[in-house]
């Protein structure tokens, strides 16, 4: 194989949803209320959490500060340019455009996968070792951490770059997605990709299976520890958001990442639940149940001057 044929192929053309003009257009506006909501959400809790003293002297609120700025990296990685192609017939992508969203979509999602797995780490710590909590989890280790889940996304989305990026890419270049993302482009590879996708599967796959893993057998430790009734109920409570951000983000990562990477016509509706939708659900999910944000956030509202309506109980 010539090694010039890499640069045969300038650009991708991405499937996204459809063809007609006015299904493309209501899909816009769906997505742009998601992605509005999603940094309304996600900027509320970061500016909320950093300007209540108790909220940031927390590790858990400043884990979820962490959390909801990777959410809006998440999003913004694919959404702007699906609302973009909406609106635009062609579709067209440039191949260093392509590989830079895929580089960045595995860098930000691998790192958030990282976090979730550390926030999992210090409801365990809260839950079964109180009285040691604030030692353990100090201010200090808490940035070791958040640094740590950003090299290893980072590690994570050089290696599923290189192995893409010296793949010859010479005939199709029509990607079955509405984004650039490693199944569906390697299959536009012209070469053998067995031993380059089985390469890809021990690594995302591996990592979003066992971070998932890790997670479950956590909160079945914490469940299992605590013997009282009402303990378990409270850490029930209290891990329960946890887990359905959890169950949202790695459920849809595995069925993509942990198998062979043959393109399913259903693949493309489970990458908008964790690319679009699960971004703009996590402020909600770990926000209406949770006291503290809401009685922090009320008192930002009340220093905007705006009144505050309050809730029924």
């Amino acid at each position: 194989m010539d090694e010039n044929q890499t640069e045969v192929v300038r650009e991708f053309a991405l499937a996204g949803f459809s063809q007609k003009p006015s299904i493309e257009a209501g899909l816009f506006v769906l997505f742009l209320f998601f992605y509005v909501s999603t940094w309304i959400g996600n900027v509320l809790i970061m500016v909320t959490v950093a300007s209540d003293n108790n909220l940031n002297s927390s590790p858990m609120y400043f884990l979820l500060g962490n959390l909801s700025f990777l959410d809006l990296c998440y999003s913004t990685v694919t959404t702007p340019k699906l609302l973009a192609d909406l609106l635009d017939k062609n579709k067209l992508i440039l191949y260093d455009q392509c590989i830079a969203q895929l580089f960045f979509l595995h860098f930000v999602g691998a790192a958030e996968m990282f976090l979730l797995t550390v926030m999992a780490y210090d409801r365990y710590v809260a839950i079964c070792r109180p009285l040691h909590y604030t030692t353990i989890m100090s201010r200090g280790l808490c940035c070791v951490l958040v640094a740590a889940s950003w090299m290893g996304g980072f590690v994570h989305s050089t290696v599923q770059t290189i192995l893409t990026t010296r793949l010859p890419f010479c005939g199709p270049n029509r990607v079955d997605n509405f984004f650039c993302d490693v199944p569906p482009v390697i299959k536009l590879a012209c070469a053998d990709t067995f031993v380059i996708e089985l390469l890809m599967v021990s690594n995302s796959g591996l990592i979003s299976t066992s971070s998932f893993v890790v997670l479950i057998s956590s909160y079945t430790v914490i469940l299992v520890k605590i013997r009282s009734k009402e303990g378990r109920q409270k850490a029930l409570s209290t891990c329960a958001s946890h887990l359905m951000v959890v169950t949202l983000f790695f459920g849809p990562c595995i069925f993509i990442y942990a198998r062979p990477f043959s393109v399913f016509s259903v693949d493309k509706m489970v990458s908008v639940l964790y690319n679009v939708i699960t971004p703009m659900l996590n402020p909600l999910i770990y926000t209406l149940r949770n006291k503290e944000v809401k009685s922090a956030m009320r008192k930002l509202w009340g220093r905007s001057g705006l009144p505050w309506k309050k809730q029924r109980p």
